[in-house]
């Protein structure tokens, strides 16, 4: 998310704002990657370019490290070489200068090069369907993702004011939100993976069986592993060790970007924990949005384990 290596003077109080949200085919971005937006459609990415696709609080930093963990053969010395955000650069992210872009690292990261990105599909580069690139996806349901957005939305200091829940849900609800509507996200990545190599999973799977799924993401990538190796993933991707983790738990990250003291960047982790939060009347009109909109799709979604 930024490079660290500067005079820390650059990173006072008045430095990252509370922006607001510009469209870019009706879908909220950060006014800095909008301004940024011709370099961004313009990136070439590479045949063996790999892409992380989430929508924001959707386990993206936990499939980042399952995915580090597979393509270094579960070394754990590999994977502490750098903050998940050096190691996987985030493209559709631009920060004030001196801060160095996603987009910027991954121009000269050597290949091959994992990337990440929360753009919905209609708004990817051209380039890494033209290079016919992999693309691992990873979905997470919307009751259990929007609360996480709303914290998450609290302690970014570069997103907009959230308001209260309620407010924050209704924006939510019709894609007023930075990088735009959950449901048109899933979808179109749903729809994608019959024309496209992408590796649709969801959130909750890997939390039900993580063993699984992580086998599910070596096979895509054409890597075996064998069953200390696999453990060994298992074990260092629990929500636990990713939590106390310096290298993917976003602590290297100044206050003055993400306050962790209003709301840790990994929070819970867990399936559910929307129940904590949401009225009645709040819950049975997300399920009634789902049903409309997910209807016809064949895309489902578990809300509790």
């Amino acid at each position: 998310m930024m490079d660290l290596e500067f005079d820390q003077e650059v990173l006072d109080a008045n430095f990252i704002k509370r922006a607001k949200l510009v469209e870019v085919e009706g879908v909220p971005f950060h006014s800095n990657t909008t301004e940024n937006w011709g370099r961004l459609w313009a990136f070439a990415a590479r045949p063996d370019d790999l892409l992380i696709c989430t929508y924001p609080k959707a386990g993206t930093t936990w499939i980042q490290e399952i995915v580090d963990m597979v393509q270094q053969g579960g070394d754990l010395q590999k994977c502490t070489r750098a903050p998940t955000h050096k190691r996987m650069p985030f493209i559709d992210l631009f920060l004030p200068k001196p801060l160095t872009s996603g987009l910027e690292d991954a121009e000269v990261m050597p290949s091959p090069c994992t990337i990440k990105t929360h753009l919905q599909i209609q708004l990817l580069p051209p380039s890494f369907w033209e290079q016919n690139c992999k693309v691992i996806y990873v979905a997470r349901n919307a009751k259990d993702n929007a609360m996480s957005y709303f914290h998450f939305y609290r302690m970014n200091q570069g997103l907009p004011e959230p308001g209260n829940w309620d407010q924050f849900l209704e924006e939510y609800l019709v894609g007023k939100v930075a990088w735009g509507s959950w449901f048109d996200h899933v979808c179109g990545w749903w729809e994608a993976k019959d024309r496209h190599p992408v590796l649709y999973l969801f959130y909750e799977d890997i939390k039900k069986d993580p063993a699984r799924e992580i086998q599910k993401v070596a096979q895509f990538l054409g890597i075996e592993l064998t069953e200390p190796v696999l453990k060994r993933i298992v074990q260092h991707t629990t929500f636990e060790s990713m939590k106390a983790n310096p290298m993917a738990n976003y602590s290297s990250i100044p206050s003055s970007i993400m306050d962790q003291a209003v709301s840790p960047f990994m929070r819970k982790g867990a399936v559910g924990n929307w129940k904590e939060h949401f009225t009645v009347a709040q819950s049975e009109r997300l399920d009634e949005v789902c049903a409309r909109k997910l209807g016809g799709t064949g895309l489902t979604f578990c809300t509790e384990l």
